[in-house]
């Protein structure tokens, strides 16, 4: 743990409650557990971005921060036109002047920057102050892949780019400022790239992006006090969890269809998204898959204690995989799709299976649901190696010893060359 306190900034476009997924919860997770650390936490993000692409959707207040910790969101007052602007050229237009309000007078010592793909590139050469260093956590593909997925015309992993056509099927509009140079210029301010994966920093790599990543694993919070266990069930039948956005590279599908083979527990589907509507409409004969649409974070922890497992059926190169860790800190198997980062996270914690096809994702379901001692043996190793490698202190070490090597690369850096 850091000794004396330390001024962060975090920039992001989502932040809850103004958010949609994993990127926005880690931020605020990451951000809280610094501010209680006794840091003092700045975190700027845009809600005319979320308002936007949510359709104006009505959230609900955050809950109390912690007093070392201030949240800015940034509203234009042109709506969707901020964003829009955003996209197109790369600047924070109608935003700069907020951003450069709420920095003015302030030391920063670590700046870092997440989802800023409706922030813009180009903030990435903010400087409030000379004496920082500036991170960069990749918790999508956006510094590749326009679409931030890599998941080619929204029906498979992409194998080579075809971004303009692919941006128009995804029905966005193509990004000037990819073809001028403007990210490779914004990057080179950047002191230290992190991947929440190996395989995150991998494809960055093989898809072109040629700065060096660090690997650090994002976390999640595990309470000690008390076994999830003992919480009351929320469901009555035996069965198997989903958890996530409602969206075709999330591989519901292959649930669906691997429930109409598999005869033993019921399917619960807690989330939301475009497919919702669809995969209810495939599902509708079978009364064993419950779609439960978006459940708050406080009832899911009983969902993930009491399911048989987990199931993370993901089609495409998952960053990183939160759900994972979620339900391996609630003492729940994961069996996960043998891609991306879930799969890394089953292979580290020995705390789950993985398949490959749909027989195998069948055959998983039933070794699981038929062997008691299976399941406790996978949810007792997957919870030890949740403590040891996804806990809030685990993480916090790490980012620490990641920010004192990035300082003292850069500051020695820096003094040999004015020495010259």
């Amino acid at each position: 743990m850091r000794q004396s306190p330390l001024r962060f900034l975090h920039i992001t476009t989502f932040y809850p409650p103004y958010s949609f997924g994993g990127d926005a919860i880690y931020v605020s997770r990451l951000a809280n557990a610094l501010a209680r650390d006794g840091h003092l936490v700045d975190v700027i993000h845009c809600i005319d971005s979320y308002e936007m692409l949510s359709g104006n959707r009505e959230v609900k207040p955050e809950p109390s921060v912690h007093p070392n910790l201030n949240v800015f969101g940034l509203r234009s007052g042109f709506g969707a036109l901020s964003p829009l602007l955003t996209q197109q050229t790369g600047a924070p237009f109608l935003k700069r002047a907020q951003i450069d309000k709420i920095v003015q007078g302030k030391s920063y010592d670590v700046v870092q920057f997440h989802n800023i793909s409706l922030i813009g590139p180009e903030i990435l050469n903010l400087a409030p102050n000379a004496d920082m260093i500036k991170l960069y956590m990749a918790l999508e593909y956006w510094l590749v892949c326009p679409t931030h997925m890599l998941w080619k015309f929204n029906e498979r992993l992409c194998e080579s780019p075809e971004c303009i056509t692919c941006v128009l099927k995804a029905r966005r509009p193509p990004q000037i400022w990819r073809y001028f140079g403007t990210l490779q210029r914004a990057a080179a301010q950047v002191d230290q790239f992190i991947a929440p994966s190996e395989c995150a920093a991998r494809l960055h790599a093989e898809r072109g992006f040629s700065a060096p990543f660090e690997y650090l694993p994002l976390f999640t919070e595990i309470d000690e006090g008390q076994d999830p266990r003992q919480l009351s069930r929320p469901h009555v039948e035996p069965y198997f969890l989903f958890a996530g956005r409602l969206e075709k590279l999330k591989g519901i599908d292959t649930l669906i269809s691997a429930w109409e083979r598999n005869q033993g527990a019921d399917l619960l589907i807690a989330g939301d998204g475009t497919e919702a509507t669809s995969l209810r409409a495939r599902a509708a004969g079978n009364p064993r898959i419950v779609f439960l649409g978006s459940v708050p974070q406080a009832r899911m922890k009983a969902l993930y204690a009491h399911a048989l497992a987990c199931i993370v059926p993901s089609l495409f190169w998952e960053p990183f995989g939160l759900v994972a860790i979620e339900a391996l800190a609630n003492r729940t198997p994961v069996i996960a799709h043998r891609i991306g980062g879930p799969a890394e996270i089953v292979e580290q914690s020995g705390g789950g299976l993985l398949y490959d096809s749909g027989q195998e994702l069948v055959d998983a379901l039933e070794k699981i649901a038929s062997d008691s001692s299976l399941r406790e043996n996978l949810a007792e190793r997957g919870y030890a190696a949740c403590r040891e490698l996804w806990s809030r202190e685990a993480h916090l070490k790490m980012y620490y010893e990641l920010i004192e090597r990035t300082a003292a690369r850069k500051f020695s850096a820096l003094g040999a060359a004015q020495s010259i």
